[in-house]
Parts: C-alpha cells; structure tokens; sequence
C-alpha cells in the first residue's frame, strides 16, 4: 500500500527531466557565467586608465597628463609612455587636414580618426572631441552623436566646449552614461563670436563668468575640466574652487594637469605656434633634413645600396627567354 501511494505520486518521466534541467539553470548555469567572467577578468588590462581614476587623481599629487593624437602610429608611441589621456581633438582639422579652423571638421571625419587612435590606445584614457554642431542643437542630437563615438568609434569619453549654456546638454549626456570632459575659458569653436584666439578672463566680470561656468558643469556631472587660454591666476581659484580635475593649456601650473597639441610639443607645425606652447623637439626640422637626404641619395644611386637590397641565391644567373613556353 505504501509502495502504491509513492508510484502514484513519483512525477512521470518526462516531468523529472523537466524538473532536473530547471534545476540545472537555478544552481549550475550560474557557477558557469560566474566561471567565464573570472576567466574574462584575468585577461583584463590593469594599466588601463580609467574616468574614475582620472578623477581621484584631484586628490592626488600626481599630475594628470594629456596630449592630442589623430591616427594610430602616433597613438601607439604615446601609449608606451606613462601618459594619462589621449584627447582626439577636433584641432586635426587644422593640424590633419589642413583648415583654417576647428569647424569645419564633421561627425564622420571625427569617427574615422578616433577609431584609428583607439586601435593603438591600449593604456591612456580615449577621450573624443565633439565638432561643431555635433551637440548644440539638442540633447537627443548630442546623445546620439556622442554615443557614436562610444560605440563605433571605442572612445571611453568625450568632451565638449561651453559653461553654463551647456550644463543642460551634460547632464542629458551624463544621464545617458556618457562620461564627458569639459572645456572652458577660450573655446576654439567660438571664434568667430570672440573675434580670435584670445586670452579670457582678464577682467573681473569675465573671471567670474568663467568660475561660474565651473562650478555649473560641475554639478552637471563632467569628470574633469579643460581650462584654456585664460591667466593662470584664475585657473588656480577655478581648480582650488571645484572638486573635479582641472587640465590647463595656456592656463599655467596651478592646473590638476595639463595638455598639449602633440604636433606643437614635436615641433611638427608649419606655423608660428602661441605663448603657451613649449617645443620639446624639433621633428620638423629633421623630417625636412631627412627627405632632403633621401632625394640626395636616390639622384646620386647611392641608394638602394648592397645593405638595403636583395641578392639571389644564385649568382650566376641565366638569360631568361622571352619566347613563349612549348
């Protein structure tokens, strides 16, 4: 009697199958996903600088340091250094490709060159500069675009210029997961409203605008700031002022760190470069002595010599007939 009342209560076959697979995916397939993503994780490149090490690093002695790289044999020789950001900036469109100014550069244009610098940037945080007319329209156009860049183009950040006419757009960015750099003071994409390249801030009402700025972006949400062309006195109210970090070019030393235009920094530029640039070398200059050395020598067939070229095993070789083969 027992016997007969636990067969008529043992689930059929086919419901014990169910009942074992369910199982399986409630206590085994767990295990596995936990399994794969250590195994992921061990492979996981720890020098790679991150937006929450960037920001710590405002409570840190150690200066951040960013320089510009628009392709990826550049990328790949900076990322060798100790360097802490590569910034595609939009200035490849003067330093690149060869215009007057930053604003012509396009969305594409912009996607094409960080995607070359992320395929070398293994160590440096990728950060991509917003063009023109990218993000001032709207937010969905700056989601939108700036998202680009994060998913086509492997950027882990992007900056964009503007103060408090801009903390809008930040926030709607920041809100999307976006992380964003901002950029303050001298704007190069407001040129033509500023009338040039010039220093800002000199006078009182302009200083406080610029601080205000600050401290708008802040609460909108950007992991650091870029201060540029404005005295370093102001910079260094601005960076003892906020609770991000503050990266200065043309903004003096009191700055959380700083960033330069590679091509200024090699000396690769054709054109005078401004007061803040300090030429660490001069590549130009040898470039131009290299090709001449190069033209020299192909003229006089002193190049390819024996060193740079191919011999045959056989040193005798026979007169090849050109008739055709029987």
């Amino acid at each position: 009697m027992i016997c007969r009342n636990l067969s008529a209560h043992r689930p059929p076959v086919g419901g014990h199958f169910c009942w074992t697979a369910g199982k399986f995916l409630r206590v085994v397939a767990p295990l596995v996903f936990l399994c794969i993503h250590i195994k992921k994780g061990a492979s996981v490149n720890k020098n790679k600088k991150t937006v929450p090490m960037i920001m710590e690093r405002k409570f840190s002695s150690k200066k951040i340091v960013a320089l510009t790289a628009y392709d990826y044999s550049f990328a790949r020789l900076l990322d060798t250094s100790d360097l802490d950001i590569i910034l595609v900036g939009d200035s490849l469109a003067m330093v690149s490709l060869g215009l007057e100014t930053t604003l012509p550069v396009t969305m594409e244009e912009m996607i094409i060159h960080t995607r070359a610098v992320n395929r070398g940037c293994h160590n440096a945080l990728l950060v991509a500069d917003m063009p023109f007319m990218s993000y001032q329209v709207s937010d969905e156009q700056a989601i939108t675009n700036a998202g680009r860049f994060i998913q086509e183009a492997g950027a882990q950040a992007v900056k964009l210029e503007g103060g408090a006419r801009m903390a809008g757009r930040i926030q709607a960015l920041t809100n999307a997961e976006i992380p964003v750099m901002g950029h303050i003071g001298l704007t190069p994409q407001s040129v033509n409203k500023l009338g040039g390249y010039r220093v800002q801030g000199k006078n009182y009402k302009d200083a406080r605008k610029i601080k205000q700025d600050a401290r708008k972006i802040q609460e909108a949400g950007v992991f650091a700031i870029v201060l540029e062309g404005i005295p370093d006195d102001l910079a260094g109210e601005i960076t003892q002022d906020i609770k991000v970090p503050t990266i200065g070019i043309g903004a003096g030393v009191q700055c959380d760190g700083q960033i330069l235009v590679l091509h200024d920094l090699l000396g690769l530029g054709m054109d005078s470069s401004p007061k803040f640039v300090k030429q660490y070398a001069c590549l130009g200059d040898k470039v131009k002595k290299a090709v001449s050395s190069y033209i020299q020598e192909v003229r006089d067939e002193t190049f390819p010599d024996e060193e740079h070229s191919y011999k045959s095993k056989t040193h005798n070789l026979k007169s090849v007939s050109d008739a055709p083969q029987q």
